[in-house]
């Protein structure tokens, strides 16, 4: 494996350009076919989930790749899926730079990279581009200049154009980098967007010949009583999955540090326990009626077999690999297929 060579160069740059860097690396292995210098052998574990079947359940969080540029290289490290976006309607820069920060003392990232991407149309011309015949999960979003009010036009004119090209569709509700969106996730307001996102789902369905499901992500701040809600309202509407979770604003875990006080979404290891809880109370409220996928503060094998076991049926990773490189999926997808032997 090459990234433990690479990462001490990586973390002398500037996060957001080694993150470039690294994107262009992989899309140049892809090229050459380096296949075998980018990951290892990852063990067939298929799993079915929403009505699709999954190879592994180890998947790609959101945010890596928000554009759906690289798909084809990151396929080639062995995910079971693929997430892409957030995208929104409109291209939009995002926040201002510096925007991202490294917490290696605790394993974590901050950003607050506020929905930077080049716009729905351009997402769907670069996954209709891609060889990659997996399954793709999309993350939609508002634009930063849209009115919350508005937010659910934004959301539904993202599904009418990726839901042609995409195996799900993810609802991010819970970026904390966006003005008032965590908001989405209240009572009334959670109802009236999944109410309208459902209607357009069926229409699409009947349109396309074909039901893409739809997944909502959620934080990991939310109390017990908040995330047994969330659970009670998917139930009731019959969404498809729920994306346990976001980032978190909390810096309880990382107090003192130089970069403690950075606004944004935190991630890595201190969010860990956090997005188990929320796991855990998920499944305890939906009792296997709807999946999980686990996301956040998975650095080892250990951490996605504890997500398993605490009610996801898949896990995604993303500044895990930041910290431990592709390795880590093999590392995830054997912990979690030692799962099943007795």
């Amino acid at each position: 494996m090459l990234y433990p060579l690479l990462r001490p160069l990586l973390f002398r740059l500037d996060p957001e350009a080694a993150h470039q860097l690294t994107l262009k690396l992989l899309d140049k292995a892809y090229q050459l076919q380096l296949g075998t210098l980018m990951g290892k052998s990852i063990p067939r574990n298929p799993v079915k989930v929403m009505g699709l079947t999954f190879p592994n359940p180890v998947g790609l969080g959101a945010g890596l790749d928000k554009d759906g540029e690289h798909i084809d290289a990151l396929a080639e490290l062995g995910f079971g899926f693929i997430e892409i976006g957030t995208v929104t309607p409109r291209a939009q820069a995002g926040n201002p730079k510096p925007r991202l920060f490294r917490l290696p003392e605790h394993q974590a990232i901050i950003n607050r990279m506020g929905f930077n991407n080049l716009g729905v149309d351009n997402l769907v011309r670069n996954v209709q581009q891609s060889r990659f015949k997996g399954v793709l999960g999309i993350n939609i979003g508002k634009n930063a200049s849209t009115p919350i009010e508005r937010a659910t036009d934004d959301y539904i004119e993202c599904l009418d154009k990726v839901y042609p090209c995409a195996s799900y569709v993810t609802v991010n509700i819970s970026s904390p980098n966006t003005k008032n969106l965590r908001q989405l996730q209240q009572g009334s307001e959670l109802a009236e967007l999944i109410a309208a996102l459902k209607t357009r789902q069926a229409m699409l369905a009947d349109k396309h010949g074909r039901y893409v499901p739809f997944a909502v992500k959620i934080a990991p701040d939310l109390d017990q009583a908040a995330v047994r809600d969330i659970a009670r309202l998917l139930l009731a509407h019959k969404v498809d999955a729920v994306i346990a979770t976001n980032t978190t604003l909390s810096r309880e875990a990382v107090a003192g540090h130089t970069h403690a006080a950075e606004a944004g979404g935190l991630s890595g290891a201190p969010v860990t326990a956090l997005a188990t809880g929320v796991i855990q109370t998920l499944a305890q409220e939906l009792d296997g009626a709807l999946p999980i996928i686990g996301v956040g503060g998975i650095l080892s094998g250990d951490d996605a077999a504890d997500k398993i076991r605490a009610g996801a049926s898949l896990v995604q990773l993303y500044s895990g690999l930041i910290y431990r490189g592709p390795q880590l999926i093999a590392e995830c997808a054997q912990a979690i297929a030692g799962l099943k032997k007795p």
